[in-house]
């Protein structure tokens, strides 16, 4: 018997000794890969966006827990316990109430857009500050002599049409709209084989929050992936384990270079928005469809805004991609780069509408000259405890300047 536990005890032994030298390589893996050590906690916490993480802070729901499914745009969210986030107004988005009609003792501005437009609206509770609004109120006078008040029009994942349909519903409501996009719409011009089918700009496949990337099949990866990692942060060993977090990544890796989200269905959502096969193969053309796609949202915009005697202003947001020198902690969380080209190009074909009178600015050099931390992962800027950010107030500085010249603004004293 004695024998036998010796047996047992030898064999446990070996096992712990066994992980702790997986452990101790890992972690001098990823010290060699970092150039610093880095807690297994705030690699974890990379394998979400800012965006997402934040929205479930401080609980143990998931961020799908906090949506709630829309008839126009997909979705939104809810304030319904125990996932619900009680700062949710009347339509599911974040900050006041959308009214029905116009309010007539302030000028109502609805911004726009995906996840960056919904934080520089800003999407968090109260006293959050609202970057945009505060800047214009601080430094500029309203087209009607009243306080500015800004609607948040933006969600995670978010991009045309769902910008477009949200401003049509509730034009007749507001006095301006301003739209800041690009980064979402990008992934829809990336050239791909034959055997992994995407849709156009015209296109809710990214309205899964967890990840915006290339192609539907990635998007679900993501949601996987964010919620095992998310598990995995929350548990009190393997939270701290950076084993555990190279193991995610490796599967996450190796998931992504398969084939996924084959179906032999006659109606699936890949189905309703695949473009014809001649146009997927030539990357040329597809580019061209999909800004004509692109595009074409925008000018609706611009026909809706007439029409409602609505003014209007449009921004191509800033990237980590270009624009900005890096700083090394930027450089840890930002991912791929390689798509910066194409995102200028993007930027230089919507720019084209301006002689059709569109007011339409580009954001791309917006952070050329900080040389600090702006963003906090691949798109979103970083924010502190009380949700001061550099970024979002550099963003709304240079909007507001270029509202002021579009709109006639006249500034405060």
């Amino acid at each position: 018997m004695k024998q036998r536990i010796f047996g047992w005890i030898t064999v446990l032994v070996g096992f712990v000794l066994a992980l702790a030298m997986i452990e101790v390589a890992a972690i001098a893996l990823l010290y060699v890969e970092e150039g610093r050590y880095t807690p297994a906690a705030e690699l974890f916490q990379r394998t979400q966006n800012t965006y997402v993480r934040d929205a479930t802070k401080g609980t143990s729901c998931r961020y799908v827990d906090t949506l709630y499914p829309h008839p126009y745009v997909a979705f939104v969210h809810h304030a319904n316990p125990p996932c619900g986030m009680p700062w949710v107004n009347n339509i599911g988005l974040f900050g006041p109430d959308y009214p029905v009609l116009k309010n007539p003792d302030r000028y109502t501005v609805i911004l726009i857009g995906g996840s960056v437009a919904s934080q520089l609206a800003q999407n968090q509770a109260p006293p959050a500050p609202r970057y945009l609004e505060e800047e214009l109120n601080r430094k500029y006078v309203s087209p009607n002599g009243k306080p500015w008040q800004v609607l948040n029009g933006g969600d995670g994942a978010w991009k045309e049409p769902q910008p477009f349909i949200l401003f049509s519903l509730y034009a007749g409501s507001v006095d301006a709209m301003v739209s800041l996009g690009g980064f979402n719409e990008h992934y829809d011009f990336r050239p791909y084989s034959s055997e992994r089918i995407e849709a156009p700009a015209s296109n809710f496949l990214d309205v899964n929050p967890f990840v915006a990337d290339e192609n539907f099949g990635d998007a679900a990866i993501g949601w996987v992936m964010g919620r095992l990692a998310g598990s995995l942060a929350l548990n009190p060993v393997l939270g701290h384990s950076h084993a555990a977090y190279l193991i995610i990544r490796g599967i996450e890796a190796s998931a992504k270079g398969q084939d996924t989200f084959k179906s032999s269905k006659k109606t699936s959502i890949r189905g309703m928005f695949a473009l014809p096969q001649e146009v997927r193969e030539d990357p040329n053309r597809l580019f061209d469809v999909q800004l004509a796609l692109y595009q074409k949202y925008m000018r609706a915009e611009q026909v809706v805004a007439a029409d409602n005697k609505v003014k209007t202003a449009y921004f191509l947001q800033p990237i980590p991609a270009w624009g900005k020198v890096l700083t090394e902690e930027e450089k840890r969380v930002v991912g791929d780069l390689s798509y910066g080209e194409l995102y200028r190009r993007i930027v230089a074909g919507i720019l084209t509408l301006r002689p059709q009178g569109l007011p339409i600015y580009d954001l791309g050099d917006v952070f050329a000259n900080e040389k600090g931390t702006i963003y906090a992962d691949h798109i979103h800027y970083w924010r502190d405890d009380k949700n001061e950010s550099p970024g979002n107030r550099l963003v709304a500085a240079r909007i507001g300047e270029k509202l002021a010249e579009t709109w006639g603004l006249q500034r405060k004293p």
